[in-house]
């Protein structure tokens, strides 16, 4: 029998070229004039935050813009995110950049109105007060935060990332606009859709895995293949662009409707420890959670079926076949890091697996893998990802 789901469309998405230009009616359809906007430096001296305060100035919003997230929130970040909440009236948050941004924009709203702090909120449904309404702006194609009704907030102390959840953390709208991820650098992009493949990948096999998620995972692989290999090509292409920015919200869909497994259980420890940016530390770990699953025909056969539906595989190919073929694509994808990938894994040293081995195996998402994994597991994972 099909596996139950739940399905409630929280977010409204609008995609389009040059689509920001809409975000001053989006928001004022949502009721609001007072507005704060999160962001990050890098989209100021980009000149994109300046593009946004003037649409939404421009449709009779008054704005105050914070750009001071950083890479990897941790608690502290959305503490601050907070103050400048509570100091500011506000009817609205818009967050304008990555997975970052968003989510340092959802935990500064979750405690803006609860007050504490971020490790009291850790699970789904602990928010003693309604939140603003948020609006979502990705810059880059990667966490697909913008449809999720999860943050992700690292505990500042442990680097233990939280997964903090409430219905009203999804935002209201997600405005997808490829033309502002031009100036995406290509490591970023790179690494960004690493983490939206792993998304479509560790999705579709999940023990939570249903008829709905499956819909959502499928697109998205066959989206982000496309886009990936598009914007390899040519950093420009706004066709490509587009097909990685959709491709990681249909893959963020999924993670609402299904569940993350192995790969994001090894990454998260990775990114704690050594300081990799999440989408590299998932980028590395999921040829080898993929090998894994893939020896289980069942699993086998949805990679497979994943692989032939984004034109990886010509036809004839059996199931095997296919997964190295998938195997094969993920190693040139992981290319596109470079430098990065190569540092990454000469930083791993035997005396680092077990204490990695421990915190992966208390990873949220590495239950929900469909071969189970204990300590002792993880760490042969993390031994052959230094050795490969």
């Amino acid at each position: 029998m099909p596996g139950a789901f739940d399905f409630r469309a929280r977010t409204r998405i609008v995609f389009g070229d040059g689509a920001l230009v809409r975000l001053g009616e989006l928001v004022r359809g949502l009721g609001a004039r007072r507005v704060v906007l999160v962001s990050d430096p890098g989209l100021a001296a980009a000149g994109h935050v300046a593009r946004a305060l003037a649409v939404l100035e421009g449709a009779g919003c008054e704005v105050f813009a914070w750009t001071e997230t950083r890479e990897d929130p941790d608690a502290r970040c959305a503490a601050r995110c907070a103050e400048v909440l509570r100091g500011r009236p506000h009817e609205l948050v818009v967050a304008l950049g990555g997975g970052s941004a968003i989510d340092t924009a959802k935990g500064g709203a979750i405690l803006a109105a609860s007050g504490g702090r971020m490790q009291d909120y850790w699970g789904y449904g602990k928010t003693r007060a309604p939140l603003v309404p948020l609006v979502a702006v990705p810059t880059t194609a990667g966490t697909g935060s913008e449809v999720q009704s999860f943050a992700l907030i690292a505990d500042e102390e442990t680097g233990q990332k939280m997964a903090i959840g409430a219905d009203d953390v999804a935002p209201r709208v997600a405005l997808l606009d490829p033309e502002l991820s031009l100036t995406c650098p290509p490591l970023v992009t790179a690494c960004a859709g690493l983490d939206a493949l792993g998304h479509a990948l560790e999705t579709a096999v999940t023990t939570r895995r249903n008829p709905l998620s499956e819909l959502f995972s499928r697109e998205a692989f066959r989206r982000l293949v496309r886009g990936f290999q598009g914007v390899q090509a040519c950093a420009g292409d706004r066709t490509a662009r587009g097909e990685l920015l959709l491709g990681a919200t249909w893959a963020g869909l999924a993670i609402e409707h299904s569940m993350l497994g192995a790969a994001h259980a090894l990454a998260n420890p990775l990114s704690a420890r050594l300081g990799l940016t999440h989408g590299l530390a998932v980028g590395l770990a999921l040829p080898i959670v993929v090998r894994l699953n893939g020896q289980r025909p069942a699993e086998g056969a949805l990679y497979a079926g994943l692989a032939r539906d984004a034109g990886l595989a010509p036809p004839g190919l059996d199931d095997a076949q296919v997964l190295a073929r998938l195997l094969a694509f993920l190693a040139h994808a992981q290319e596109a890091a470079g430098a990065a990938r190569a540092e990454a894994r000469t930083t791993l040293r035997d005396a680092d697996l077990e204490a990695l081995a421990e915190e992966a195996s208390r990873q949220w998402t590495g239950q929900f893998n469909p071969t189970p994994l204990d300590r002792a597991g993880f760490a042969r994972l993390y031994a052959e990802l230094r050795d490969s």
